[in-house]
C-alpha cells in the first residue's frame, strides 16, 4: 500500500506541474494580447472550490471551500419573467458590474480569480469571449469586446490556443537540459555489453537467444540498447544482425513484431545480462546465514554453472524453501557453501551496479551546452512518440491502452527526484503531443477551426462549433473511460 501511495504523489505532483505548465502558455499568450482571463484553475471545481483568490478593490481577497460565483443572470421580459430560448431554457447575459457592491468579485472582471479545484483530473484557463467546452452562450454577447478572444485577430488566437502546447514542450527541454546539466548523460554501448542481453519470449521465438547482442537493424549500427528497442519495435525494422558466439547471425523479424509483443503482454524487448556479485547483505536474511559476503561472485546454483543474474534468479524461484549448494568465488578463491533458499525465492542482497562490469560512455554539459543537448532529447522523446502513437490503432495496441494506473505504475517505488523530474519532462512531450490532436475540445482542434477560418476568411458557424465541441468532448470522456476502464480490468485480473 506505500509503494501505491509513493507512485500516487508522485503522479500527481507531475500532473499538477504539467497542467500548470499547460494553462500558463495559454495565460501568457491571452494576457501578452491583452484579452481578458476570467480563471484560472487547478484541478476542476465543480460548484465548490478549495481556495480561490482575486485581487478585489484593490487588495487580494481569499475564499477557503466556497461555492462557485455566478457570473450571468437571466433576460428578463416585460412582465419581469425570464425569457426562454427555443429549447426552453433561460436565456442568460452578464451580471451588470454597476449594480454589484465594491467588494463583489464579479464587479472587477478584468482581474483574474485563480484557484485550486478538488477534482485532481486537469485545470482550465476560461478565456474571454472564448467558445470552449463549456459551451458558454455568453460569448456571442460579448465577442466584439476589445478584451474578448473572437475579436482579435487569426494569428493571435491561433498563439493563445497553442501556447499550452508550446509551454509543454519547451518545459520538456528545459527539465531535460537542467537534469543533463546536473547528472550528464551516461550508457553501456552495446558493443562493450560483452555478456550480450536477455531477450522476451517473443523475441526467441522469432529466433534471439538469450546472450545475443544485436549489431545492426537494417543496416544501421547499433550504438546503445534503446535504438534496438525503438527501430525493431516501435518501428517495425526487420533485418537484424548480431553477434552470437563470436559469429555473425542474421535475422528476419515479421513488420508486426510490436505489435505480438503487446499481445503477448510483454513490456521489455531486452535486458542487460550481468554477473551476480553480491554488493550488500540484509542481517538475518538467507545470505547473511549462509555467510554470504559484499562482493562474492555466485556462479552456480543447485550443481548448475550459471553465473547470469537473470538465470541465477530464475533458479533461485524455482528452489524456494529448498537447501541447496551455492558455488560462489570469494577474493579470486572458489568456494561451495549449503543454503536454504527462503520461501520467496530469494536470497536478501543487493547486486553491484552494472557499470561495475561494463565499461560506459559518459558526457558532461555545461550550464549552455545543456540546452541543445535538451532540445536534442525532447525532439528525439516526440519522435519516438510518434512513432509509437501507430501502436494504438491496431487491436492489441488498443487492448493495452492503458490511464492514470497505467501512468502511475511507470513511477518508481521509492521516491526519486531524478526518476519524477525525468517522468514529468516525458509526460510533459506526451501532453502536448496529444493536445495538438485535430480533435474539438483539444487545442489542435480549436488550431483546425482557426486555419479554416485563416483559409475561408470566415468562422465556422456557432451551431457548428457548438456540435463539434460536444462531439469533440464525448469522443474524449470515451477515451478516458475505456482507458481507466482497462486499468481497473487488469487490475481485478480480467485482461
Amino acid at each position: 500500500m506505500t509503494v501505491f501511495f509513493i507512485k500516487a504523489a508522485q503522479l500527481m505532483f507531475a500532473l499538477a506541474v504539467l497542467v500548470l505548465i499547460h494553462e500558463l502558455g495559454h495565460f501568457t499568450f491571452a494576457k501578452l494580447f491583452k484579452v481578458r482571463v476570467d480563471k484560472f484553475y487547478l484541478f476542476f471545481n465543480p460548484q465548490i472550490s478549495i481556495f480561490r483568490f482575486k485581487k478585489v478593490n484593490g487588495k487580494l481577497k481569499f475564499k477557503f471551500f466556497a461555492k462557485n460565483l455566478q457570473y450571468e443572470t437571466p433576460v428578463l421580459d416585460e412582465n419581469g419573467a425570464p425569457k426562454l430560448d427555443k429549447k426552453g431554457k433561460k436565456i442568460m447575459q452578464p451580471i451588470p458590474t454597476d449594480t454589484l457592491a465594491d467588494d463583489d468579485w464579479r464587479k472587477y472582471p478584468d482581474n483574474t480569480e485563480w484557484g485550486l479545484g478538488w477534482i485532481p483530473l486537469g485545470g482550465y484557463c476560461k478565456i474571454g469571449g472564448m467558445m470552449d467546452e463549456s459551451m458558454d452562450k455568453n460569448v456571442k454577447n460579448i465577442r466584439h469586446e476589445n478584451w474578448a478572444y473572437e475579436s482579435h485577430p487569426v494569428w493571435q488566437r491561433m498563439l493563445i490556443d497553442a501556447g499550452g502546447v508550446i509551454f509543454n514542450f519547451v518545459s520538456a527541454i528545459i527539465i531535460f537540459a537542467m537534469m543533463l546539466f546536473h547528472y550528464g548523460e551516461e550508457y553501456i554501448p552495446v558493443r562493450n555489453e560483452y555478456l550480450g542481453y536477455n531477450y522476451c519470449q517473443t523475441a526467441i521465438n522469432h529466433g534471439f537467444m538469450n546472450g545475443d547482442r544485436i549489431l545492426t537493424v537494417n543496416g544501421d549500427t547499433i550504438e546503445e540498447k534503446s535504438q534496438a528497442v525503438e527501430k525493431i519495435v516501435i518501428e517495425g525494422k526487420t533485418n537484424i544482425v548480431l553477434v552470437r558466439d563470436s559469429q555473425k547471425v542474421t535475422l528476419n523479424l515479421p513488420a508486426n513484431f510490436g505489435e505480438q509483443m503487446i499481445s503477448a503482454k510483454e513490456k521489455i524487448f531486452m535486458t542487460e545480462r550481468v554477473p551476480f556479485v553480491i554488493d550488500g547483505v540484509t542481517k538475518g536474511a538467507t545470505a547473511d546465514v549462509a555467510g554470504l559476503q559484499s562482493g562474492d561472485s555466485v556462479v552456480g546454483l543447485n550443481s548448475k554453472q550459471i553465473f547470469e543474474y537473470q538465470d541465477i534468479a530464475n533458479e533461485l524461484a524455482k528452489c524456494a524453501g529448498k537447501k541447496v549448494n551455492i558455488d560462489f568465488y570469494r577474493n579470486g578463491e572458489f568456494h561451495t557453501n549449503s543454503i536454504t533458499i527462503d520461501e520467496n525465492g530469494k536470497l536478501g542482497v543487493s547486486l553491484r551496479r552494472m557499470q561495475t562490469f561494463f565499461q560506459t560512455k559518459r558526457t558532461e554539459y555545461g550550464f549552455f551546452a545543456s540546452f541543445p543537448a535538451g532540445w536534442r532529447t525532447g525532439v528525439e522523446t516526440l519522435t519516438s512518440y510518434v512513432k509509437q502513437f501507430r501502436l494504438v490503432f491496431t487491436k492489441a495496441g488498443a487492448k493495452n491502452l492503458g490511464g492514470f494506473g497505467t501512468i502511475g505504475s511507470i513511477f518508481p517505488s521509492e521516491w526519486n527526484w531524478a526518476a519524477l523530474w525525468s517522468m514529468t519532462a516525458f509526460l510533459s512531450v506526451i501532453l502536448a503531443f496529444m493536445n495538438i490532436l485535430p480533435i474539438p475540445v483539444l487545442d489542435g482542434g480549436h488550431l483546425l477551426f482557426l486555419l479554416y477560418e485563416l483559409i475561408f476568411r470566415r468562422k465556422p458557424s456557432d451551431k457548428f462549433m457548438e456540435v463539434s465541441l460536444t462531439i469533440g468532448l464525448y469522443l474524449l470522456i470515451a477515451l478516458m473511460i475505456f482507458a481507466n476502464g482497462n486499468d481497473i480490468l487488469r487490475a481485478l485480473g480480467l485482461m
